[in-house]
Parts: C-alpha cells; sequence; structure tokens
C-alpha cells in the first residue's frame, strides 16, 4: 500500500443536492463522485457558506475570499454520518465545507488503507474545493484522518498552498506514530484490520471495505510528516480523556512542529468527531479563518 504522488482529479458531472443532510438553508449543495489519481471514485459533497447563503449568494461559484473546510472523517465514518454532518454544519458558520466518504467508505468505491493511500482520496477532495473557486483551503482530520491531513501536507511540493496543498492543516485526535496498540480500542481496531474475521465485521457491521494487504512500503508517519509542513500553520487537538491515543501523541506532534504549530488540550473530551463540542468546532473554524491566508 504505497503513496503514489497526486494527479489531476477527473470528476463526474456535478448535480446540484437539495436533500444534502446538514445543507446550509438557501445555499448551494452539490454532491458527486470524484476520481482520484490512482482511480478510485470518492462520494463527496460541497455546501456553501452559511454566511454567503444569508447574503443572498445562492449562485453555484463561491466567492474566492471564503475559506473552505474540507473535512477529513475517521475510520468507519463517512459523508453522511451523524457526527460528520454536525462538524459540517458548524463549519459551514466560518465559510464552505466539502465532506467526504474515504475509499472503503460508505457509498465511495476501493478499500480501505487505514491512512495510507487515503492522501489520494484528501487531494481530490483539495482539488475539487479549489476548482469551484476557493483561494483559501483549510484542511481538518479527525482520528485516521487526523494523521491523513499531515501526510497530505507533508507530501505537497509547494507547501503553505503551494501545488494545491492546504493553507491551513488541524489534526484532532490524531496518532503520532503507527502501530500503537497501547489501549484496548486500539488493539481491537488492530484485529479489525489485520484478521479476516474482523474485515467482515468491518464489512458487513461498520460498513467499511478493509484492504486484506499490508503497508508496503511503511508511509511517513505523523510525527515524522509534521516537520514537513513548515510554513503551513498546523492546530493539533487532543482530548485529556481519549481513549484511543494518551496525550504523549499531540505532544509528540506539538513537539514536531515548532513554532508553526498550536496545541489545543482539550479538558474532558474524548475521542474524534464524536466527543468534539459545537463549542469547540466553532474556535476551530475562528483559527481557521485567521490562520489560512
Amino acid at each position: 500500500m504505497s503513496t503514489g504522488p497526486a494527479g489531476h482529479v477527473a470528476r463526474s458531472a456535478i448535480r446540484p443536492n437539495s436533500e444534502t443532510h446538514g445543507a446550509p438553508r438557501g445555499g448551494t449543495s452539490l454532491r458527486t463522485f470524484l476520481c482520484t489519481a490512482d482511480g478510485v471514485r470518492i462520494d463527496s459533497v460541497y455546501e456553501s457558506a452559511a454566511v454567503s447563503a444569508a447574503a443572498g449568494n445562492n449562485g453555484f461559484r463561491p466567492p474566492s475570499r471564503e475559506p473552505v473546510f474540507v473535512i477529513a472523517h475517521g475510520f468507519t465514518g463517512h459523508a453522511d454520518r451523524p457526527h460528520v454532518r454536525r462538524v459540517a454544519r458548524a463549519f459551514a458558520r466560518h465559510g464552505a465545507v466539502v465532506t467526504f466518504s474515504f475509499r472503503g467508505h460508505g457509498a465511495s468505491g476501493g478499500r480501505s488503507t487505514v491512512g495510507d493511500r487515503e492522501v489520494l482520496d484528501l487531494a481530490a477532495a483539495v482539488s475539487w474545493a479549489r476548482e469551484l473557486g476557493h483561494a483559501r483551503v483549510a484542511t481538518v482530520g479527525f482520528s485516521m484522518g487526523g494523521s491523513v491531513v499531515l501526510r497530505h501536507a507533508a507530501l505537497d511540493a509547494g507547501g503553505a498552498g503551494g501545488a494545491g496543498g492546504p493553507d491551513a492543516v488541524v489534526s484532532v485526535s490524531g496518532p503520532a506514530r503507527w502501530f500503537y496498540r497501547g489501549t484496548a480500542p486500539m488493539r481491537r481496531l488492530h484485529w479489525l484490520v489485520t484478521r479476516p474475521s474482523g474485515r467482515l465485521v468491518g464489512r458487513y457491521g461498520l460498513r467499511t471495505r478493509i484492504h486484506r494487504r499490508d503497508w508496503d512500503p511503511v508511509p511517513l508517519s505523523p510525527v515524522e510528516a509534521v516537520p514537513r509542513l513548515a510554513p503551513t500553520p498546523l492546530l493539533v487537538v487532543h482530548g485529556d480523556r481519549d481513549g484511543y491515543f494518551p496525550l504523549d501523541h499531540p505532544r509528540m506532534l506539538a513537539a514536531a512542529a515548532g513554532e508553526h504549530g498550536e496545541l489545543w488540550v482539550e479538558p474532558g473530551m474524548g475521542h474524534a468527531e464524536n466527543a468534539v463540542s459545537d463549542g469547540l468546532l466553532h474556535r476551530i473554524g475562528d483559527w481557521v479563518v485567521a490562520r489560512a491566508g
């Protein structure tokens, strides 16, 4: 499961989608399948900013001054999960939003590689956001998605939004290193990913189709990726009651980021999208608007 370079993105005909859950009232909502550089079809949703809709801007092309939040969900999530829709609604108060389902999740094609080739899925979503007219793009990832946004930004040769990469990066509840098994939830996750019986549970119980092959080569770890983001602004958010990754993970990421990174340790917060509060989402939204150019 090696990661190739993100190439040009081909997409199917875009169609208005007035029924997308959580779409800002009066705003533009589009749903389509994007094609990644390695040929996987990715179910993707665009929603214009609630602030633009309130101002009467209901056209297809959004104003370039508005940021767009590209949301990378956690493992076993997808674009229509209630917690992903809640995140999208919160960020729509600060800018436009792109949500998508990683490969092997929801209606997207392919099989999950649990953070490896998912950088190509994110690259397709970021490219689409820029094609829609947004000059400022922020990537916000949760858990597995938190590791993907770090690697995606690190692999962008231009940096700081240059070659289509992000202008700001937020990693929420993400790991610092691979193969961590120090908590019971992570031991269960490794069983789900590595055992045939676990992958059956993932496919039929969690709507997640998991690739059976091991990583070859092992991709760049999140903590190795972080120094390569500079000077792109980075925010690391983690709960002090995260049951998957203890606090040494975000602290390692923050230390690797140096001056271009910030760390928020949130009291009482658990893991990823389910645990993040609306208030915290709005604080993240404010941070992105201030940092993304």
